[in-house]
Order: C-alpha cells, then structure tokens, then sequence
C-alpha cells in the first residue's frame, strides 16, 4: 500500500496547530461560590469530590467539627482536591439559643478540629440553618471568621430534584454563593450539568474572599 506524501504532511500540520493551540477553557466573565455543607464523610465526600474534579469545579466544603474529627482523612481529600475549608460548627445547633460560652465552644472546637485534620484554619463560617444574632457574630470575629450565608438556596436540603438544582445554580450571577449538601443524591448528580449551565453563561466556580463575602477569582 502507497502512502500519500499529501496526506501525511497535512496530518502533521494538523497535529502540530492542536499541539499548539490545546483546547482554550472558556473565557470567566464572573465567579460564583458554590458550597456544600455538612461534611465530611466516608459516605458522600470521596463521590463529591471526584465528580467536582472530573467537572473542573472548586467549592468551598463548609465542615462540621465533628465529622472532620471523625474523618479527618476526608478532610485532607478536600483540601487535596483544592476546595476551600470552612466552619459549619461542630454540632450544627440552633446557635441563636446559645449562650456565648457556647457558641464560642461550637466554632473553637472545629477550628481545631479541621486544622488537626490537615484542612488548614478556616476563615469562613456559615451559622447552621443561617441563623445568626450579635451574639454569633461577635464570636465570630473573635476568630477572624467571615460570616457566609447565601444567595440562593438549591433546597437540596429539602427534596429539590436534579432539574431543580441545577436551575438554581442557573440563577447565580457574579459574585453570588449558593447553598448545597454533600449527601443528597440529586446534587452529586447535577454537578456535571451545574458545570454546563455555569459554562453557558460565563461563569466560573470561585473562592469566598474572606474580605467580602462574595465570589471572586481563585487565588
């Protein structure tokens, strides 16, 4: 069989120009926070964060203290994976029933409890249920923690099907955070489809600044 010189030369060509110019990720004209509470555990986080990355996502893990004592590997997954660790409490209470002394433990002991577990000391914290008072923002500062709520809630928490959460994620605009949970079945599978609806309009999976409280481009 004959080998035309033609067709070898512009496979070459074509090869080199792919070579050249790799496939370009689309251009981020916005960053939104997207976040998952209740974690970590042997059960969902290892299948979150393999479909995170497979997606090209990062999120921000807002942990409870007492699951990153009790899986502290999980805890070094996430930050392996390049999510962001944050406070979620340690028991996730109703924090505005609290005393200060109280509160103070919820936060102080998983602060500790995610830098024992390898997930660094967090500077961000989401009050359980979004229930906050002075009394927990005052603790709060007292750990150089922010305070993140969220703009829009997927209600995953609450039933919401795959269709309904990756519409919620569809409303997000630049700077906006939204709020999802590592165990229900519906997110793990949106999380592909999250990717493309954020994609189709630009946006890109960003870091909460400590500063703001709003999405911004990883640092």
């Amino acid at each position: 069989m004959r080998i035309n010189p033609l067709l070898v030369g512009l496979a070459i060509a074509v090869a080199t120009v792919n070579a050249a110019n790799p496939a370009q990720a689309a251009p981020c004209n916005g960053y939104v926070g997207l976040t998952f509470d209740d974690g970590p555990s042997n059960a969902h986080t290892p299948a979150l964060l393999n479909a995170l990355q497979q997606n090209g996502l990062r999120a921000t893990m807002f942990n409870e203290g007492q699951y990153a004592a009790a899986y502290p590997a999980q805890v070094r997954a996430e930050a392996s994976a390049g999510m962001w660790i944050g406070n979620h409490s340690y028991t996730h209470p109703h924090m505005t029933q609290m005393s200060q002394a109280q509160v103070d433990s919820e936060i102080s002991r998983t602060q500790q409890a995610i830098a024992n577990a390898g997930g660094g000391t967090p500077r961000l914290f989401r009050p359980p249920y979004g229930e906050t008072n002075a009394t927990v923002q005052s603790v709060e500062s007292k750990y150089g923690l922010r305070q993140i709520i969220w703009d829009i809630d997927s209600q995953d928490w609450n039933g919401a099907s795959v269709d309904a959460i990756v519409q919620a994620n569809g409303r997000l605009t630049n700077g906006q955070v939204i709020l999802m949970h590592e165990w229900p079945a519906n997110t793990l599978t949106a999380i592909p489809r999250i990717k493309q609806v954020l994609a189709n309009r630009g946006l890109c999976a960003g870091m909460i600044s400590p500063q703001t409280g709003r999405a911004v481009a990883p640092s």
